[in-house]
């Protein structure tokens, strides 16, 4: 399972990952042993040039500069290969995040961290960037956990493409996987005390530095959704101890206005918070988990609608993913907020198609059709409104 790409591009040139990726080649082509390419040798440090041996993390003669100069030598072209692309496309978002001078500093730190866990479990000389590509994924896993990430994966003869969380796929897939469980079946001449200490590291950081505020939760890190979830397990717990419908076991405690008024407060905050995620989901192009969002504001408030083409994004993208349901209730919304807008008639013709082949209400199709066939211009249009009011006028 390879990812190809982020559903997340960063908003600005992330020229530090840039700069880590281009020193980590410069370091690999002046460090690596062109002839023992081919010379035939299945160890991995065999190519390197004799002067790099002393800058590798040799945990029976170590010195402090080594748990630096260790990530940036690599042993082969696909080792090296590897490493850039997976900081690549991870990296890009993170650096994006912490700026450019934090990136390169939390970069640095990774590869320490994930080299003094190397040294605590081998004394085997070490030397790759995958410790610190490591701290940076448990990073993205911390800070974009609802990001979806396209992976291309093989079964036997069967090869395609589909888009995982980055939560599942970065804990299940490359944490939980790639480190504990395939060492067992197939064990390699890996660093994998160096990866966990990396992903440790990586996730422990961002997620300190997250809640003493050094860095914004925005809506989407994993902190945020902890706090949420936190939230609403004190609201449940508040609620259930001070309700007893028979008066039978624990005393009731007393109902008092201020005790309603929070509810009403929480419910708003709560409403407030969904609609900030779905507008920071929309503005990341992550249009299937702000469809997922808006489902959820439905179930607290059946009428909330975001933003004129905020709310045609989220109808279509229910539209195009088969909710028929929730794609009807979020155009008739859009309708009842935005009737003057210029995509009435395209919005009428859409619900009069839901409401005649998915959610019947023929009726309410019927009515939508008339009103849209009286405005539509494009002929392709005009037929589907004809062909759908003909559907109805057989079926009643």
């Amino acid at each position: 399972m390879i990812p190809i790409k982020t559903s997340l591009k960063p908003r600005q040139t992330p020229y530090a990952n840039y700069l880590l990726i281009a020193a980590n080649i410069l370091v690999f082509m002046l460090s690596y042993h062109w002839q023992g390419l081919f010379s035939g040798s299945r160890r991995m440090m065999d190519p390197l040039q004799p002067w790099v041996r002393q800058f590798l993390l040799t945990p029976e003669h170590l010195f402090l500069w080594q748990f630096i100069t260790y990530a940036f030598l690599h042993g082969g072209i696909m080792h090296i290969l590897g490493n850039m692309y997976f900081l690549y496309i991870f990296g890009n978002n993170v650096n994006d995040r912490l700026g450019n001078v934090g990136y390169l500093c939390f970069y640095l730190a990774g590869a320490v961290f994930s080299g003094v866990g190397h040294t605590l479990f081998s004394n085997t000389p070490v030397l790759g960037a995958s410790g610190a590509v490591a701290a940076v994924t448990g990073a993205y896993l911390v800070l974009f956990p609802n990001t979806l990430i396209t992976i291309f994966y093989m079964f036997f003869y069967i090869w395609d493409t589909m888009e995982i969380r980055a939560l599942y796929f970065i804990a299940f897939k490359l944490i939980v996987w790639d480190n504990i469980f395939e060492p067992k079946f197939s064990p390699q001449a890996i660093a994998y005390g160096a990866h966990l200490a990396g992903y440790t590291f990586g996730i422990l950081c961002i997620l300190i530095l997250l809640a003493i505020g050094l860095i914004d939760t925005g809506h989407e890190s994993l902190w945020a959704m902890l706090r949420q979830w936190n939230r609403r397990r004190a609201f449940r717990d508040t609620v259930s101890d001070g309700y007893d419908p028979f008066g039978v076991g624990k005393p009731q405690k007393p109902v008092s206005v201020e005790i309603k008024n929070d509810s009403v407060s929480q419910e708003f905050s709560e409403i407030a918070h969904l609609r900030e995620q779905i507008a920071d989901a929309l503005a990341h192009k992550n249009t299937p988990q702000a469809a997922k969002l808006y489902k959820t504001l439905l179930e607290t408030d059946p009428k909330q609608t975001m933003s004129r083409q905020n709310q045609l994004d989220l109808a279509n993208a229910l539209m195009s993913d088969s909710q028929w349901d929730w794609a009807a209730r979020a155009y008739e919304n859009f309708l009842a907020q935005y009737s003057q807008s210029e995509y009435v008639e395209q919005v009428q013709l859409m619900l009069g198609l839901l409401y005649t082949r998915y959610v019947p209400k023929l009726d309410r199709a019927e009515e939508l059709l008339r009103r849209a066939r009286e405005k539509l211009t494009q002929p392709g249009q005009i037929r589907m409104c004809e062909d759908l009011l003909q559907e109805i006028s057989d079926l009643s």
